[in-house]
């Protein structure tokens, strides 16, 4: 099957979201089964594809030798599309229930179901160019949910995330600018596909540029703060955008970059390699002291993404193939844990229009689903064995050791530090709902449990048996991603 039938499956959700804006829907019911229906058809039409599509990436328009914009498909591009793919139409059973009675559910629907299409498009992305075009789109498409509400808070919270990602677009750019003119073929080839006349200090410059450039969106310290701040959008796009998809783009983008682009046998040991290493581990450690002090439960979870990404980040940079695997198999793991999080979270805000950490003070007599639920996966996020982060961690930590540099040593004293601190941030909400303070239980008067319905219930439970699964079985997903690391 030809690599251009890619742009079936980004144009469907893109199309129809576009469609959507002039629609009249009757009901909220004939919207949610609209949306549902596009996100399904998607989901299939991409499965198809992961199995289907072969061959070198097609190109959709030239401007001039090697800038192009191309689609086709590798094991990393199915890896996240399939991951991304089967995630949304689950999350928007969630989200159907959580803005049941907003007043603004078509435009909220039409850009959530848009960002779907652009989010494909950045997994099938041929080369750099068409990868930093979705990169954008996807920065265009999230903005007004980010500003969904409208208020205060969230127009200062878009005009932040608008600050931070379009303007570090401008380092991206001259990174793919740069990479593009040196390129070869033109096209993502693993190992790199420069042709030698990028060297020295310009390879490193033009790697640090786009390392900040595509990794604003991996919210890299010091342009982090747009995640904890975008935190004021409906917990649904907190959910999957600013768990999964956004920001996983950006460390998708940064893998791009230094596996397909520039290669890492020309940058290991150089200092741009090392400075991208002292800034993922300070990241790293520093974002989970600031989770450990912030009492706004959906901001301490955002700290904790910022954190969790440059774990990612870590493996990424350590330009071996076992830092590939870890840090692409955290990228995995993470996403259902945290999605579960941010979505126990959400359903605990939606229904008791509370959002501090003292507000949880015997909650889970309240919510006892949705707490077991957030127990296991915060379990899971510190590394407890037989659930799925631990997995990921793991091998982190071997791939640390095994590169056996300075600036790797950093990382796993870092590592060792934050998994400390993510037990802190982490399981404090669970002590709190379970074990409420003496005198402070604000739930002790409750007479009966509200989870939330079925449409809330069904994806936590998915995705909590996903952590518990791959935590048992994790050989057949590392398998394939230690398949990437071949060139495959």
């Amino acid at each position: 099957m030809n690599s251009l039938y890619l742009l079936i499956a980004i144009l469907i959700p893109t199309v129809c979201g576009l469609a959507m804006l002039r629609i009249p829907f009757r009901s909220s019911h004939s919207l949610h089964t609209y949306v549902e229906s596009v996100a399904v058809v998607t989901t299939i039409v991409v499965w198809i594809m992961l199995f289907g599509v072969s061959g070198k990436p097609v190109i959709l328009y030239e401007f001039m030798p090697h800038f192009s914009l191309q689609l086709g498909l590798d094991h990393l591009g199915r890896l996240y599309a399939g991951m991304v793919s089967l995630m949304w139409p689950i999350v928007l059973l969630y989200t159907f229930s959580y803005m049941e009675h907003d007043s603004r559910q078509r435009s909220f629907f039409a850009f959530y179901i848009m960002t779907y299409g652009a989010t494909l498009g950045a997994c099938f992305s041929g080369n750099m160019l068409t990868l930093f075009f979705f990169f954008e789109m996807l920065s265009f498409s999230t903005l007004p949910l980010v500003a969904h509400y409208q208020d205060h808070e969230s127009m200062y919270a878009a005009r932040g995330y608008a600050a931070y990602l379009f303007g570090c677009a401008t380092l991206g750019l001259a990174a793919v600018v740069a990479v593009t003119l040196c390129s070869q073929t033109g096209r993502f080839v693993y190992g790199g596909d420069l042709n030698g006349s990028l060297s020295g200090i310009c390879l490193q410059i033009v790697f640090l540029l786009g390392f900040f450039g595509f990794g604003v969106k991996a919210a890299v310290f010091p342009i982090h703060k747009w995640l904890p701040a975008a935190s004021v959008a409906p917990a649904p796009v907190t959910a999957l955008l600013h768990a999964v998809a956004v920001v996983n783009t950006g460390v998708f983008s940064v893998i791009r970059l230094t596996y397909y682009a520039i290669g890492p046998d020309v940058l290991r040991g150089g200092w741009a390699q090392t400075v991208g290493l002292l800034f993922a581990s300070f990241t790293l450690v520093y974002a989970a002291v600031i989770a450990v002090r912030e009492r706004h439960v959906k901001r301490r979870l955002a700290y904790s993404t910022v954190s969790n990404l440059s774990y990612m980040l870590f493996g990424v940079l350590l330009m071996t193939p076992q830092g590939l695997v870890a840090g692409t198999a955290h990228l995995v793991f993470h996403s259902m844990t945290k999605i579960t999080l941010f979505l126990c979270i959400g359903s605990f805000m939606h229904h008791t229009e509370k959002e501090y950490l003292s507000d949880i003070n015997g909650a889970a007599r309240h919510m006892p689903l949705t707490f077991a639920f957030y127990t296991i996966s915060a379990l899971s996020l510190l590394g407890v064995p037989l659930l799925c982060v631990f997995v990921s961690k793991w091998r982190l930590l071997l791939a640390g050791a095994e590169a056996g540099t300075i600036p790797a040593y950093i990382g796993l004293f870092a590592l060792i530090i934050s998994a400390f601190l993510c037990a802190i941030y982490g399981l404090s909400v669970s002590i709190r709902a379970y074990f409420p303070p003496k005198g402070a239980d604000r739930f002790i008067n409750a007479d009966r449990s509200d989870e939330g319905g079925w449409r809330m219930i069904v994806p936590l439970t998915i995705f909590t048996a996903c952590q518990i699964v791959f935590g048992l079985f994790p050989g057949p997903i590392l398998k394939f991603i230690e398949q990437i690391t071949q060139g495959m």
